[in-house]
This record gives C-alpha cells, structure tokens and sequence, in this order.
C-alpha cells in the first residue's frame, strides 16, 4: 500500500506543504483522543501530520539505528524496556541499583520519533533534525559476540509510523557505504486485545469527557467520550490510531518475510509465554547476542525480570506524572496480558472483528491465530 501522497518524497519538491495538506485530507472525529485524517490509506492523528513531514524532510537516520515498531497497544512500552536493557547491558548491569528503568519510565529511555519531532515546536520542530545531538549509546561489545565496531553503536528510536509510510532512507536494503542500515523490530498483538487496551488507556486519560491536559490545542485535548460500541465500530471499519490495525501488522510482518535481516516481527503473546527466549532472539538481531557466560550468569532473566510489567509498575517515576503528550504515566503499566478483550468485549463484537480481520487478510499468509499458540 504506497503512500499517495507527493509531500514526504525525498530528494524532490514537494507539491505541497503538509500544512496546506492537512484541512483537504479525510477527517474522523468520532474515535478517541485525536481527530484523524486518512493519508496513505492510514488514519493518522491529525498533529502527528507536521511530524511525519519532519521524519521524511529533516530526519537523518544512521546505518546502526533501531526503530522500534508497533501499532499502537501492542505491547510498545514492554518491547521499549527490553531493547534498551539489552543492547545497553554492559553500561547498565540490568541486576544494578542505577539502572535508567529503575529510575525513569521506557517512554523516557526512548523517544516516539514522528512525535517528537510533531510537538517540538509549529512545523514539526524547525528545520533542523532534533535527534541530531542524540548519541547513539554503546551496545554490547565483546571479541567474537558482536558486529565490527562500526557498528557497535546503535540508537534506538520507537514509531507507530506505518511501514508504507517511513522515509526511503529507513527502509532501504542498504546504505552508500554497504551497511545494511536501519533495522527494524516489530511487535504484533491480537486485534482484540490491541483494541480493548487502546480502549481502556484513553478512557484512563480522560476525566469527565476531558483529557489530562488543560490545553485545548494540545495533541491529547478530546472531545466528550463516545461509547465502546461507537468506538469499536470504527475500528472494524479501520478508523483508529494508525489504523486499520491488520494492514499496519501485515507491511511489516511482510517485510520480516522479505528481509528478515531487516525486520524482526515478533509476537506479544509469543513474547509472553516465552520471555527470554525472546530476549535472545532480540538480542542476536541487535548484533549483541549473549555469551554462554551472561545466560549462565542470569543476565537475560535479570533483564526480563527488570523489564517485567510488576517492575516498572512500581518504578516511582512510573507511578505519578504524564508525558509529553499529558498522558498519566501510570496508565501504560495496566495488566500486560493476553486475552483480556473477554472481559470487556462481548462475543458478538469478538466474532465481528474476527471477521473482519479475516477477511482483510485472507490470502496474504499470515494469520493472528499464530498469536494464540497456532502455527501459520
């Protein structure tokens, strides 16, 4: 699915600015906490538009970057934790007092890039790349576990960004000098599960209709909150955050098949039932696998346990406050199961979406059911 937009191509004009843009593209109203505009067959919050034009024009990505990718709900905050933990293990034991998630939340550790660059200032941030300053911090490197050292470094970044729609210097098979640049882990979650929690998270941030925030040009301000069957409506019809949620899951997994070198797709559930078999597999995609030595030490225990939702549930910084966007804080560290839609969506709704998503996918090879312990 190609973006039909011209405003974010590269190394060319643009026909028109995203500002001009904005007021003549689809509008959705009814889903919260955002207004929604449909570009490049994705509903897209409204403020995150300025964003996306930045990432595309002023954004210069580096071959050793990681971006972490997600619709959103599905598990981003989790995949945050682990990834830093593990690919800064060495500089930030994850079993020691100083470690950075002790102290402050996976939202601190690693920057949303589209927002970012959206609410640093009118125009999406200037015209200068904000992340420019942002060291990429030392991974892993040991003689014979890790990548040359030219690529013993990598920043990590986080975006809900549909992969049809990141720039062409993220996606590329591979950079000028021969590196095989940007990677990319995706983490995938059950529909229902990913609709529910986006559900639940909103309605946790409003108060009386009202969001957090106190500013009514503020990304997160929303309008009175409509019902779960309004809201689940226009998610079966595709209308939410980045949505339609199974085209979002389907480019990237596709990619994974493609180039697995480029994409890890992962699976929340999977990622569930099998914590540090996942770390692993996060780890050699990082180009920092652990040694015979740290998984007989417990490091990767020690990050999962360090990582876990009860853990940084309890992390004060974790408990009190909001973010960029006046989002309470505590609101990310709910339960972090699978299966919970059962106990706020009823079977008729559950049946529905099935469906839905069945039939949007069908012939494309890939199938949810894998999430629920099937095999594809």
């Amino acid at each position: 699915m190609a973006p039909t937009s011209s405003v974010h191509r590269e190394g060319g004009s643009a026909a028109m600015d995203m500002a001009e843009l904005i007021p003549t593209l689809p509008l959705e109203t009814g889903s919260p906490p955002f207004p929604l505009r449909q570009y490049g067959g994705y509903w897209l919050p409204e403020w995150v538009l300025p964003g996306l034009e930045a990432v595309h024009t002023r954004f210069e990505p580096r071959p050793s970057d990681v971006f972490l990718a997600s619709f959103p709900k599905s598990g981003t905050t989790w995949l945050k934790a682990l990834a830093f933990a593990t690919i800064n293990r060495t500089t930030y034991p994850p079993s020691g007092d100083a470690h950075p998630l002790r102290h402050r939340g996976p939202h601190d550790c690693v920057k949303f890039f589209e927002s970012t660059f959206a609410i640093s200032g009118e125009g999406g941030g200037g015209d200068v790349d904000v992340f420019a300053a942002l060291p990429s911090p030392r991974a892993v490197a040991r003689p014979g576990t890790c990548s040359p050292p030219s690529r013993r470094r990598a920043r990590l970044l986080a975006t809900h960004i549909p992969y049809s729609l990141l720039p062409e210097r993220i996606t590329s098979a591979a950079a000028d000098d021969g590196d095989s640049g940007c990677r990319i882990v995706y983490v995938c979650r059950d529909p229902k599960d990913a609709f529910v929690s986006m559900w639940l998270f909103t309605m946790s941030n409003m108060v009386k209709g009202v969001t957090t925030t106190t500013d009514e040009h503020h990304p997160a301000a929303a309008a009175a909150a409509p019902s779960i069957e309004q809201v689940f409506d226009l998610f079966c019809d595709g209308r939410s955050i980045a949505g339609p949620q199974w085209h979002h899951v389907r480019e990237y997994w596709e990619e994974s098949r493609r180039r697995p070198e480029k994409v890890l797709f992962l699976r929340y559930e999977e990622m569930l039932r099998e914590p540090a078999r996942n770390v692993e597999r996060l780890a050699e995609f990082l180009r920092c696998p652990f040694t015979a030595g740290e998984v007989a030490a417990g490091v990767v225990d020690a990050i999962v346990d360090l990582c876990s939702i009860d853990r940084l549930r309890n992390v004060q910084a974790n408990k009190t406050g909001v973010t960029d966007l006046a989002v309470k804080k505590e609101s990310f560290f709910r339960r972090g199961v699978a299966g919970d839609w059962s106990n706020h969506m009823s079977p008729e709704m559950a049946s529905r979406l099935d469906r839905v998503v069945e039939d949007a996918l069908r012939g494309s090879g890939f199938t949810f059911a894998a999430a629920a312990g099937d095999s594809e």
